[in-house]
């Protein structure tokens, strides 16, 4: 009856130990199972996508159990199971990420592995001056900011270009970044873009041209940026000036003596201020001026280097955003009166051609 009541106990034992193995079998199989079908299925997004930010420090539990409480998954150790199964748990960047609508969980640890963060965009337009630019800059809010309080100095300092005068030095396109970027990183891109663009145009310049270096290729070009808003219109504008430089005629164009007047200029250009001399008044001095007076695009640095031929040294605005250009200042008074003063002769000798010898 003893060995009876053993075998019974035994019996039991083992058919507890078995329904125990089974019972682990069929959670794993269901665990597996729900493992295959998490991985198979995309993120849970209602939304076209979800922002959501790597900080930091953060361990790849953290950011599953982030992404749990954001409704995005269900279970956070499988997120977590299958980037340590991948080895990626250690290479996840730190950075804001934009998730899209059907992202599946090994996308999503591509994505973080490879740091494809979310872009901000800034456009640095042509013609701006640098005042202009570091407003843009400062007012962007997912630029880090470190330079409001800085002057132009200690900004060409902090990009390692301490000396360097900044107007003109960054160039004029929509720049890309993510989320931090500091206006440091910033600034240093597009003056580096500017210097790699104004040295390529530089090598392809036409010869026999007036200027000295690409820095004058980048002054002139500011002014021919300045002058009109029509790039067909570069190339001529750009002839103009360079064979007034040839012959030591004077530029005297209106954007240097206004950028030359600075804050104190109301909008309103009289013939007192032509004749108020400053380093930029190019109706007082010869040649170009020390600095540039805006950023140039391409086209105007291309222009610079590459003028249109022909013979003219004026030209007038038509009131429509196009120039009538002429040969000499006969025919270009007679476009002043006719454009500028609409035909209205009395007025020839009170009112200041746009470009006079």
């Amino acid at each position: 009856m003893s060995k009876l009541l053993k075998g019974m106990a035994a019996y039991k034992w083992y058919l507890f130990l078995a329904i125990i193995v089974i019972g682990v079998i069929i959670k794993g199989v269901l665990t597996y199972t729900q493992y295959q079908e998490f991985l198979a299925s995309p993120l849970n997004i209602q939304a076209d996508s979800v922002d959501y930010s790597v900080k930091s420090g953060a361990s790849m539990r953290n950011i599953a159990r982030d992404l749990t409480q954001m409704g995005l998954l269900e279970e956070p150790t499988f997120l977590v199971v299958r980037a340590r199964m991948r080895e990626l748990a250690q290479s996840i960047k730190v950075g804001e990420y934009t998730i899209k609508q059907g992202t599946s969980p090994d996308q999503l640890l591509d994505q973080m592995v490879k740091g494809k963060v979310k872009q901000y965009s800034l456009t640095l337009i042509e013609g701006w001056s640098f005042r202009e630019v570091m407003a843009a800059i400062n007012a962007h809010p997912q630029l880090r900011h470190t330079l409001i309080d800085k002057n132009n100095e200690q900004i060409m300092q902090a990009i390692g270009h301490e000396g360097v005068h900044p107007e003109g030095r960054f160039f004029p396109e929509t720049y890309r970044f993510p989320k931090n970027t500091s206006d440091v990183e910033f600034l240093k891109r597009a003056y580096r873009h500017m210097q790699e663009f104004l040295s390529a145009a530089w090598k392809e310049k036409e010869s026999g041209l007036p200027l000295k270096d690409d820095y004058q290729a980048l002054i002139l070009a500011s002014i021919i940026e300045k002058e009109t808003g029509q790039k067909s219109e570069y190339r001529q504008i750009a002839g103009v000036f360079t064979r007034r430089l040839k012959i030591g005629m004077r530029l005297q164009t209106d954007p240097t003596v206004i950028y030359g007047l600075g804050q104190t200029f109301n909008g309103n250009l009289t013939r007192k201020h032509l004749r108020q001399d400053t380093p930029y008044n190019t109706y007082t001095r010869k040649g170009l001026p020390p600095t540039p007076i805006a950023i140039p695009g391409a086209g105007a640095i291309k222009a610079a280097l590459n003028p249109g031929t022909g013979k003219t040294l004026y030209f007038v605005s038509k009131g429509d955003g196009t120039h009538y250009f002429s040969r000499n200042l006969k025919e270009h008074n007679e476009a002043v009166i006719r454009y500028q003063l609409k035909g209205d002769r009395t007025k020839a000798f009170s009112s200041k051609p746009k470009v006079t010898p």
